[in-house]
């Protein structure tokens, strides 16, 4: 198995478990806020969809740029050779602000947004058609908070963020 199969198969994995987890929630679970300030199954889950398929673009237009023999980021590699674990300690705040284009804003109900979020398969498995183990060390676009990513790294993102998720919607439950 490829390095790519093994991030892409990983992301799958997360998010499936992710999504069983939102499965287990009641209705009142899954639309309770356990304070203001912190968001509900339904609000996280929009969450994860707006920033995934965020990721995935940036991956894209990547992938895109290298064909046209271009480079969408060009700069010091901060982060070079380090896991998304410790670039993630390294950058991020115990409650951190998330940026506006990964931010729940349109609401409705949990299955519209389990749905999206389950969409994001497509994409996400097309990237084995795309992309070689070499082109895992291709810078992409920054990300807002955590800086310059190479594709491993994005890749790696998208299933730590989904872990780390999965573990709020698991408190939810009460």
């Amino acid at each position: 198995m490829t390095q790519v199969q093994s991030l892409i198969d990983a992301i799958s994995k997360a998010r499936a478990e992710y999504l069983s987890e939102v499965n287990s929630l009641n209705p009142y679970q899954i639309s309770n806020k356990m304070a203001e300030n912190v968001w509900n199954a339904i609000e996280i889950t929009e969450h994860l969809y707006w920033a995934e398929q965020n990721g995935l673009v940036a991956i894209y237009k990547t992938i895109q740029a290298k064909e046209e023999g271009k480079s969408v980021w060009e700069g010091e590699q901060i982060n070079k050779g380090l896991s998304i674990e410790i670039i993630i300690e390294r950058t991020w705040q115990a409650k951190e602000i998330v940026p506006a284009s990964a931010a729940p804003r349109v609401g409705g109900p949990i299955d519209l947004w389990t749905n999206y979020l389950q969409s994001l398969d497509i994409p996400l498995n097309g990237l084995a058609n795309k992309l070689t183990d070499e082109d895992l060390t291709i810078m992409t676009f920054p990300h807002p908070i955590s800086g310059p990513f190479d594709i491993r790294q994005r890749l790696e993102f998208l299933r730590f963020h989904i872990d780390r998720h999965r573990g709020q919607v698991a408190a939810l439950k009460i």
